[in-house]
């Protein structure tokens, strides 16, 4: 953590964690990285914490469990990352489905909801080979139409969660500016 980064986190009155919420393919880990990068705050990715406390990729704990073991283990790692002080968390595209979870991670910081057309999401899904191997689909249809599906289903819980909303359908680095000055913005109207 270098102290320009520091200084950029105290100059936007950042003292709570960044929570990056969104659908699978919405950029959490990669603009999660680049903000803590910034910031110089700790990332920490919730499905990253899934398979190494369980040793499993995700689908394997879907093949062994389904999605309640998975589910489980989801708000075992949300837990974990909302109880690091100043952190920017990448939450599971599902975790906001649990109360608990909206509950832990609106307490720790400020909720950012990447949105992105379906199209879009499902297109950075399907050109990511590594998540096709790694990640079950979670409706029997897969595809364009299970992304479509999930996300009208989670649309309306990824907005009443969420303290500021974010369109990633650009570049990971433009859509982490946005985020920044999203945040500026909004901690200049506080101090009015």
């Amino acid at each position: 953590m270098n102290t320009h980064s520091t200084n950029f986190s105290v100059r936007l009155g950042l003292t709570g964690s960044i929570v990056l919420t969104g659908f699978r393919g919405s950029g959490k880990s990669t603009v999660g990285q680049i903000l803590s990068e910034m910031l110089g705050k700790v990332f920490l990715d919730t499905d990253v914490m899934v398979t190494r406390e369980a040793g499993m990729t995700i689908k394997e704990i879907f093949d062994m469990g389904g999605e309640p073991l998975f589910r489980k283990l989801e708000s075992e790692a949300v837990k974990k990352a909302a109880g690091h002080s100043g952190a920017v968390i990448s939450a599971g595209g599902g975790a906001v489905t649990a109360a608990e979870n909206v509950t832990r991670l609106k307490a720790c910081g400020m909720v950012i909801w990447l949105d992105a057309p379906a199209e879009v999401l499902w297109k950075r899904i399907s050109d990511d080979s590594a998540s096709g191997a790694s990640r079950p689909n979670l409706t029997s249809s897969g595809g364009l139409d299970e992304v479509k599906a999930l996300l009208a289903r989670r649309r309306d819980i990824y907005s009443t969660t969420a303290d500021i909303v974010v369109q990633a359908d650009g570049s990971p680095e433009a859509v982490a500016a946005s985020i920044i000055s999203k945040i500026a913005g909004r901690q200049d109207c506080r101090r009015q």
